[in-house]
């Protein structure tokens, strides 16, 4: 078959690789209608995450049922469903308790209680490194899908794959960074970043009533398409964000926002002086974003961390977080959680999502569809691609 492997950093190709074979009775074999880049996937493709090994990429993706282990009894052959990002076995603690992004079974070589980078994970992802289980993804004509009982979900006919393939990750974690935020209805919401989870970010926080949503970005295109998808308001990063603080606390009473998502992570765009003091500090990109989100969050407001953060960083600002008395949340979303209410949101007409892809390419244009959703060139916002053209 035909699939996009990462071979380094800046190098995905469109390969030929063998095709995937069910290896336990719970795993189902996909074949693959849309897939996605997600701007996670840009981390592994800048080097920021390891990957020393071509593997295939991807977590983004849904399709038809091509085959079904002998324990799969809920999905068939010909079933046409929508993939949560997370592979959870369904049945450990974690798994138990809501959280399959650290669930005990799906990433045993590095699983541990630990964390870190290059330590101990959680569970694992597709398409997401060594690190994260080593599984290959979606990005590809056909996807193994381990415990194929618990993640995919059936799709209704009468949905297209692009109303409902962000189901997968985007959707999902942004409406995590609202709900861990407690948003119950007249809240200030601000979200830096106006990129896919940003701008899904800001749909949740609709869908949960919020008063007042405002989005960040360094680049006026992203936060056009964030204003027109999300009818958010819109404020561009200027002096280093000071221009964004004293914004948001212009129009709360010199308080803040009552929640702050970061939906940026720990590359986001920096100075060379910047990009100088992580490499003194032996540091993987920076945490700005986070310590933005301090400072324009109101004292007793909830920081909701969206973004990667891979590593450990020097300075980072715990007295300010001590005495405003953050609440800070942060992690891989725990996408089956939600996946069901948020099938039923679309399915219901209260949410669009397919309003901020910016680019539909076959898969063959991988290396392509990298390089301008890395770069932001042609205004790109979110990049779908078609396996089968």
């Amino acid at each position: 078959m035909k699939a996009a492997v990462i071979h380094g950093p800046g190098k995905v190709t469109y390969d030929t690789v063998e095709d995937p074979k069910i290896q336990t009775p719970r795993d189902v074999i996909l074949k693959v209608t849309a897939t996605a880049i997600c701007g996670s996937d840009l981390h592994i493709y800048s080097g920021g995450i390891p990957q020393p090994r071509p593997m295939v990429l991807g977590h983004e993706f849904m399709g038809i049922i091509e085959e079904v282990g002998a324990d799969v009894k809920n999905l068939k052959r010909g079933d046409r469903v929508v993939v949560p990002f997370p592979i959870a076995c369904g049945h450990c603690f974690f798994c138990n308790h809501e959280l399959p992004g650290h669930c005990e079974n799906s990433n045993p070589e590095k699983y541990g209680p630990e964390g870190g980078l290059m330590t101990q994970k959680g569970g694992a992802l597709f398409g997401y490194t060594d690190l994260y289980g080593g599984y290959d993804g979606g990005q590809a004509e056909y996807v193994r899908v381990p415990y194929g009982d618990v993640g995919p979900r059936k799709v209704p006919d009468n949905l297209t794959d692009e109303q409902v393939l962000f189901l997968t990750d985007i959707f999902p974690t942004g409406y995590t960074g609202i709900d861990w935020g407690e948003v119950k209805g007249g809240e200030t919401v601000m979200i830096y970043g106006s990129g896919p989870v940003g701008i899904m970010a800001a749909k949740s926080a609709w869908l949960r009533g919020a008063g007042r949503v405002v989005i960040v970005d360094t680049l006026q295109y992203r936060l056009d398409k964030a204003k027109a998808a999300a009818n958010a308001e819109t404020i561009l990063w200027e002096d280093d964000g000071k221009n964004v603080v004293e914004f948001i606390r212009s129009i709360t009473n010199n308080r803040g926002a009552d929640v702050c998502v970061d939906a940026v992570g720990f590359e986001p765009d920096r100075s060379m002086l910047d990009k100088a003091k992580a490499v003194v500090n032996m540091e993987v990109g920076s945490p700005k974003i986070i310590e933005a989100c301090l400072s324009a969050v109101r004292r007793g407001g909830i920081v909701s961390v969206l973004g990667v953060y891979p590593t450990t960083y020097d300075n980072f600002p715990v007295g300010q977080f001590f005495d405003k008395g953050i609440i800070l949340k942060g992690g891989q979303a725990p996408a089956h959680k939600h996946i069901d209410k948020l099938l039923e949101y679309v399915q219901a007409g209260k949410v669009k999502l397919d309003d901020i892809i910016t680019h539909r390419l076959p898969l063959s244009q991988i290396s392509h569809a990298y390089s301008i959703f890395k770069n932001k060139e042609d205004n790109c916002v979110k990049v779908v691609l078609d396996p089968w053209k």
